[in-house]
C-alpha cells in the first residue's frame, strides 16, 4: 500500500510538469486537443499501462505523411484513366485507339476525352470514324461538351441529320470548333447572295462541307463566275459539287476550252453554237483525262496557257472590278429555286 501511495503521488507531481512542457511546445489552437490526449495517456500509465514519454503525446491521427499525400493524386489519376479506357473499350474502340485518344492532347483530363467521344458516338458514328476524325483534328477534345451539343443541334437545324453529319465530321471536323458566326456567314451568303433554296444549301453543306471554311465573299464570286460566265444554273452547281473546286482550277480549264472554241457561254435562252462539255468532264477529270478527252490538247500547250493566264489574272487583279462582278442575280431576274435531280 505504501508503494502504491508513492506511485500515485509521483504521477500527481508529473502532471503539472507535463502541462508546462506541452504548453510551451504546442500552439494555442491545438492545446485543447493535446490536453485531452495527455490526460488519457497519464491516466493509462497510472493504472499500470506503463510510463510514456511526453514527446509522444501528439495523437497519431494528427500526423500526416507527406509521401502519402503525394501518392494520392497520382493514384486517383491512374484509377480515372483506367476507368475511361474501360469505357472506351466497351464502346468498341481497340486498346491502342483508347490509349492514343488519351494522349492526343495530354493536358485534357481523361473524363473530358470520354465526354467528347461519347457525344460523337451519339451522332451515329462507329468508333473507327470517330478515332479518325479526332486524330485528324485533336483540338476537338478541348471543346466544352455543351458547345459540342449546341453545335450538333445547330447543324441539325440546317438539315444535316445524323447520316449527313457523319460525312461532315469526316471531311471537315473543324466545323465543331470554328466560330458559329463563320458558319452563319457562309449559310447567309449561299441563301441571300447566291439565292440557293434551304434544301439546296443543305445539300451543298453535306456534299461540300469545305465551303464552310471559305470566305463568304470568295464563295459568292465563285458562284457568280459559274452563273454568269459559264451559264451554270443553281441545280447544276449543287448536283456537280461545283463549289468544292478552287476558282483557279475552274478558270484555267474553262478559259482554256473557251479559247480553243470548245466552250461557249449560253445565251439567256440557254443556247450555244457549240455543244459544251459536261461539268464533270471539265472539273472532275484528272488533268491528263481533261486534256485527252475534253480539250483534245497537249500538256505542253496547257502549261504555256496557264503561265500566260496567270499573268493576265495578275494584271486584272489591279482593277477593282472582277469579271461580271457588277451583275447580280436580281438584275438577271433568274434566282432559281427549282429542285435538282441527283
Amino acid at each position: 500500500m505504501a508503494a502504491l501511495g508513492r506511485q500515485v503521488s509521483d504521477w500527481h507531481r508529473l502532471i503539472p510538469r507535463a502541462w508546462a512542457h506541452v504548453a510551451r511546445q504546442t500552439p494555442l489552437g491545438a492545446q485543447k486537443r493535446t490536453s485531452a490526449s495527455l490526460s488519457w495517456q497519464l491516466a493509462t500509465a497510472a493504472n499500470g499501462g506503463g510510463r510514456r514519454t511526453v514527446s509522444s503525446v501528439e495523437p497519431k491521427k494528427y500526423v500526416r505523411d507527406p509521401l502519402e499525400e503525394q501518392r494520392t493524386p497520382v493514384a486517383r489519376g491512374f484509377l480515372e484513366r483506367e476507368k475511361v479506357i474501360s469505357a472506351l473499350l466497351d464502346m468498341g474502340f481497340r486498346d491502342i485507339q483508347a490509349n492514343e485518344l488519351l494522349t492526343m492532347w495530354p493536358s485534357v483530363p481523361p473524363q473530358q476525352v470520354l465526354d467528347i467521344v461519347s457525344e460523337l458516338i451519339l451522332l451515329g458514328l462507329n468508333p473507327e470514324p470517330v478515332y479518325v476524325a479526332v486524330k485528324k483534328s485533336p483540338e476537338l477534345l478541348r471543346l466544352p461538351v455543351m458547345q459540342m451539343r449546341k453545335r450538333c443541334s445547330y447543324l441539325r437545324k440546317l438539315g444535316l441529320g445524323e447520316g449527313k453529319l457523319k460525312t461532315v465530321l469526316l471531311c471537315c471536323p473543324e466545323i465543331f470548333s470554328m466560330p458559329q458566326r463563320d458558319i452563319g456567314g457562309t449559310v447567309g451568303a449561299l441563301r441571300e447572295k447566291c439565292l440557293f433554296t434551304a434544301q439546296q444549301v443543305t445539300k451543298i453543306l453535306h456534299r461540300c462541307p469545305y465551303v464552310l471554311q471559305e470566305d463568304p465573299g470568295e464563295l459568292e464570286y465563285k458562284f457568280q463566275y459559274a452563273y454568269f460566265r459559264m451559264g451554270v444554273r443553281h441545280a447544276d452547281v449543287v448536283r456537280t459539287d461545283f463549289l468544292r473546286y478552287s476558282i483557279t482550277k475552274i478558270k484555267q480549264r474553262h478559259v482554256f476550252l473557251e479559247r480553243l472554241g470548245r466552250y461557249q457561254t449560253p445565251d439567256k435562252k440557254g443556247q450555244t453554237c457549240v455543244p459544251n462539255p459536261l461539268l464533270k468532264d471539265i472539273l472532275r477529270a484528272s488533268e491528263a483525262e481533261f486534256l485527252a478527252r475534253t480539250a483534245c490538247s497537249s500538256a505542253e500547250e496547257f502549261e504555256v496557257f496557264k503561265k500566260l493566264f496567270a499573268r493576265e489574272e495578275e494584271e486584272k487583279s489591279m482593277s477593282p472590278v472582277r469579271d461580271n462582278e457588277s451583275l447580280s442575280l436580281d438584275e438577271e431576274g433568274e434566282g432559281e429555286g427549282e429542285g435538282e435531280g441527283e
